[in-house]
């Protein structure tokens, strides 16, 4: 055996370990694809997904598609090969680890941040397609998030209104630290709350964490409504990215007709109070579920419209959403006449 014959023998594991390290060895970057969507007007795990109570309900065909996106996992960092094969599907994108994961925050704090967004979003949403309709819709102090193995664990729940503390009334959230502040150490604190229309009394006994004494609830504005109104989504899909597809479902339950004449429509966006739609992340990998799921149109927020454009095709039809008021009635023009004029994410800076 010479030389060359030995050289190669033993070199040949060695770039096979090397080719194996390069291909499957965890590089900085993180993905997004496709999620699932959802048909807002349909129903989730065997019930309704828009709920209501003590109104009339105008349950019809057509469907109303929140969108979502896979993120790869906290902790999650992928290889040469899975990642370019990301790169390379259209429907898909690769980002820096650190963009998908900022280092501060962890894997619960996004949890959270991104729980305590659904519920603002689903609680504005409420109260635009109810304030649209006419309807009265009153500010409250109330539940935003309750923190695991806290006092308040068990005892409330997210969108639980908080109507008086120790019998004062509550205003801000700031009364309610005060109260819990105010509490003497291993006294209970008497709470009236609102849930699902009916008004009950709780009693928790905050505990000290971290030199104060805390119930475990992160507070704040939600509203008060004529009656119940409920979205019924999967508690493990967070953020605010479909209130403006909340709003539409909502305002169309309440209303007689099929708002989507029978068509499947998706789209995406904040809603602030003022009806305008926001930003949101992922809108490439949003549309590409959406058109995967069978819609026909697709509702941007105004400042994802460059990035819209740039999503796979074949697609929904992109229109353009700066209000919900807007949304609305490019909805209505496109059921009446799909090649009807609507506004257009085209010439988008």
């Amino acid at each position: 055996m010479n030389q060359r014959t030995v050289a190669a023998l033993v070199a040949t594991p060695l770039w096979l370990v090397l080719l194996a390290v390069v291909c499957f060895a965890p590089l900085p970057y993180g993905t997004y694809s496709p999620g699932p969507t959802i048909d807002v007007l349909g129903q989730t795990r065997g019930s309704e997904t828009v709920q209501v109570s003590g109104a009339k309900t105008y349950r019809d065909d057509g469907q109303l598609r929140m969108v979502t996106v896979n993120v790869s996992p906290v902790g999650s960092k992928l290889g040469l090969v899975p990642l370019l094969s990301a790169y390379l599907d259209r429907t898909r994108a690769v980002y820096p680890y650190d963009f998908v994961h900022p280092e501060d925050v962890t894997a619960e704090q996004d949890r959270q941040e991104g729980a305590v967004s659904m519920v603002t979003s689903q609680d504005v949403a409420i109260a635009d397609a109810l304030r649209k309709l006419g309807l009265p819709v009153k500010p409250a102090l109330g539940v935003y998030y309750v923190y695991p193995d806290t006092p308040a664990d068990g005892v409330l729940e997210p969108r639980d209104v908080i109507v008086s503390v120790g019998g004062k009334p509550l205003t801000d959230p700031q009364q309610l630290v005060d109260a819990v502040k105010a509490t003497p150490a291993g006294k209970p604190l008497s709470l009236v709350i609102e849930r699902d229309g009916r008004r009950r009394q709780v009693s928790i006994t905050p505990q000290v964490q971290d030199g104060s004494p805390r119930i475990g609830v992160q507070p704040g504005q939600l509203f008060q409504y004529p009656f119940q109104v409920r979205v019924n989504i999967d508690p493990r899909i967070g953020g605010p990215s479909a209130g403006l597809m909340f709003a539409l479902s909502i305002y169309d339950t309440l209303t007689p007709g099929s708002l989507t004449d029978g068509k499947v429509i998706a789209g995406t966006g904040t809603l602030d109070l003022d009806d305008k739609v926001g930003p949101i992340g992922g809108i490439q990998q949003k549309i590409a579920g959406a058109q995967r799921d069978g819609a026909q149109l697709f509702l941007v927020p105004p400042d994802n419209c460059k990035e819209a454009l740039g999503a796979a095709t074949p697609r929904p039809r992109l229109v353009r959403a700066d209000t919900f008021d807007s949304a609305l009635s490019s909805i209505r023009a496109w059921t009446k006449d799909p090649n009807a004029s609507l506004p257009s994410c085209e010439g988008a800076s």
